[in-house]
């Protein structure tokens, strides 16, 4: 039986032009469920079956949050709740629940075929699960659904001065430490204010606590020369890729105007979307 997977993902303020390029792509995943917290008003006729908005303001998702933790989550602007991600299992259980994984992610991605990549071998074998082979990415990380790694969280030495302290710290990733852990610094070498979701899980792999899985399967920057077609994303038309993620082209690309209807085959250049 195929391991059931639920993402869920916090945007809050208005939505950008590429929120209609995630959905569409969402849709091609039907056997992942992605659960949408926002402020924004979600049609449910206007977006696929498999994506489920949660409609919660900054204020409200800070109030559960300081309730379950037992303090007061330093939660004032909407970036910040990356630094929550990690925790959103134990404050949000009511989402997860009945899920074999459950991960966290953004909305400036485009999916291609997530279960090519995402396979029952892998969700079999691994507790944490990171398409990136260096760190984990807030794009999408997965986690298996079960008391010890949904309080994962709470195993960094930090944990509550990341909550409680406003400022983001980039908790569910590496805190801002990129370049060391792409350059394959070992994590307990790598020195850094608070002890992020990477320095923990690769510690605690290598601890043999629990088994994390670290593989390159997304498509970033601005290469150029890619397809998305029926819900298939490729490079050169030979690497299939789980997403490409748009961090750097929407800083250098907005559509003149909205589409209608996002096409069943677009090409992404260093520049633009084109048809």
């Amino acid at each position: 039986m195929q391991k059931s997977i639920a993402i869920i993902i916090g945007y809050f303020g208005n939505l950008p032009w590429y929120f209609e390029y995630f959905l569409h792509s969402c849709r091609y995943n039907p056997d992942v469920q992605f659960y949408i917290i926002t402020d924004n008003d979600l049609d449910k006729n206007q977006i696929p079956k498999n994506v489920f908005p949660v409609r919660k303001s900054l204020k409200e998702v800070k109030a559960i949050a300081s309730s379950k933790l037992g303090f007061v989550v330093g939660f004032e602007h909407p970036y910040k709740f990356c630094d929550l991600r990690p925790s959103l299992a134990y404050i949000l259980p009511e989402y997860i629940e009945g899920y074999d994984f459950w991960g966290y992610g953004d909305i400036d991605v485009i999916y291609g075929n997530i279960r090519l990549f995402i396979t029952n071998e892998i969700l079999t074998e691994y507790d944490v699960i990171s398409v990136r082979h260096d760190f984990l990415p807030g794009a999408f990380s997965l986690f298996r659904n079960c008391e010890k790694i949904n309080l994962l969280f709470k195993e960094s030495k930090d944990y509550e001065k990341v909550f409680t302290d406003p400022r983001h710290f980039c908790f569910d990733e590496t805190n801002f430490t990129y370049d060391e852990f792409a350059e394959g610094v070992p994590a307990e070498e790598i020195k850094s204010e608070i002890e992020s979701m990477t320095h923990l899980v690769k510690k605690l792999h290598n601890q043999k606590y629990l088994k994390a899985y670290f593989d390159f399967h997304v498509i970033e920057g601005l290469p150029g020369k890619i397809k998305w077609e029926n819900g298939v994303l490729t490079y050169k038309n030979t690497m299939e890729a789980i997403f490409y993620h748009l961090i750097k082209l929407k800083k250098v690309y907005t559509p003149k105007k909205a589409l209608k209807k996002i096409p069943d085959t677009f090409y992404i250049s260093p520049t633009r979307i084109y048809f």
